[in-house]
């Protein structure tokens, strides 16, 4: 798709300019717990500041469903992006009408101003044109940097986008040249690594990447579920037995577009869920009945490291086990420093996203060491699922 970005708009000193951003961050009473969707729209904040514009910034947090809720207003989120931007922050209690207006006007070039919860007014999620229109009224320009509210057609997002000239933050740029290299032109072959609990919640996103990647590793409770379709048993794991025609649909379909799945061929199991269980490492045809698998074993993470290596280009959403608890880490850690290796070697384009995939990246050290992560979400799982993003639909140049 072609958009606009902040290097296609010219003399922006003294404009109004609306940044929609992401502050929908963890909080602990009035204290920011965790700074980094702050941290990731800072590169848009601070060149619109530099370049003079009058930045006014757009946001929502949690679901006050058009009420004024006190525990969710943006002030206590203002003084921590002025510590990180290293400028002061000020403070809007609406995000339209005079209150509003009257602290736009009070702005000098290059002053960055926090307007109140966007999800105050019942006209934001409605995606209500007057409400798009009270938003507009406040800014020359509009800029969205908030990949992560993007599947949302919300009046911060896809109306407003379309009552002003309208363009791609830096954080936005970045995620959306990301999401294009891996899946949208991507060097081939390209390998999908899709985890996490349940294939009931991920059945678009399989159903659309079988047809778009040359592998798919399945991996986490989901695999569980595509080898009972196969006739494994699989004893007391966690499995979506009523799943098992889905399943086999879906690896007849990979099987017709040429779409290698890889499943697991050996499990590591337990009769506990929990720290350091007792467990052992069983072939397929000898999980207890009694036991759970939690993670795949050696012959497992050597397969998926043979499909890292023969990739140029690695998507990857969620984990291959129960990552959250020692030892059940040891796949989704090696397969994740494995990719990160090659990535570093400058051998494959990795873009991985969706919060357990985060947090497992984190945990295995090596977050920093892919292409890209995307910290959004269900955005970032829509957009895999080939679903159209209003938001990002909305800035199509």
């Amino acid at each position: 798709m072609s958009f606009k970005t902040l290097d296609d708009l010219a003399n922006i000193a003294g404009q109004r300019t609306l940044v929609r951003v992401d502050l929908n961050v963890p909080m602990d009473g009035t204290t920011v717990t965790d700074t980094t969707r702050i941290e990731r729209v800072l590169p848009t904040i601070r060149e619109l500041s530099e370049k003079g514009a009058k930045v006014i910034l757009l946001a929502h947090f949690g679901r006050p469903k058009g009420e004024r809720v006190e525990s969710m207003s943006l002030a206590p989120v203002a003084p921590a992006v002025a510590k990180l931007l290293g400028k002061p922050v000020a403070f809007a209690d609406d995000c339209i009408g005079e209150t509003a207006a009257s602290a736009i006007a009070a702005l000098s070039d290059g002053d960055v101003l926090l307007l109140e919860n966007t999800r105050y007014h019942k006209g934001e999620e409605k995606n209500d044109p007057e409400f798009a229109k009270a938003l507009a009224a406040n800014g020359d320009v509009y800029v969205n940097d908030a990949f992560s509210a993007a599947h949302r057609a919300h009046g911060s997002t896809e109306g407003i986008a379309n009552l002003l000239p309208s363009y791609a933050g830096r954080t936005m740029q970045a995620e959306l040249e990301a999401l294009g290299s891996a899946l949208g032109e991507p060097k081939r072959p390209v390998l999908a690594v899709v985890g996490g609990a349940k294939v009931s919640s991920k059945i678009d996103l399989l159903d659309n990447l079988v047809g778009k990647v040359d592998m798919l590793v399945i991996g986490g409770g989901m695999a569980n579920t595509f080898l009972a379709a196969k006739g494994v048993n699989v004893g007391k794991s966690l499995c979506e037995h009523d799943l098992a025609d889905t399943a086999r649909k879906i690896m007849a379909t990979a099987e017709k577009a040429g779409c290698e799945i890889v499943l697991p061929l050996d499990a590591v199991v337990a009769r506990e869920f929990k720290a350091g269980a007792d467990n052992e490492t069983v072939g397929l045809d000898a999980i207890p009945a009694d036991a759970m698998m939690l993670d795949v074993g050696a012959a497992s993470i050597d397969v998926v490291k043979e499909k890292i290596d023969a990739a140029n280009t690695l998507v990857w959403n969620g984990p291959l086990g129960a990552f959250e608890i020692d030892p059940f880490d040891k796949a989704t850690v090696a397969a994740a420093r494995h990719a990160a290796q090659r990535t570093k070697a400058g051998e494959l384009n990795s873009v991985a996203g969706g919060g357990d995939t985060v947090a497992a990246l984190n945990h295995a050290g090596v977050a920093d060491d892919f292409s890209y992560v995307s910290t959004a979400g269900g955005a970032f799982l829509e957009w895999l699922e080939g679903k159209e993003l209003p938001g990002v639909k909305a800035l199509e140049a």
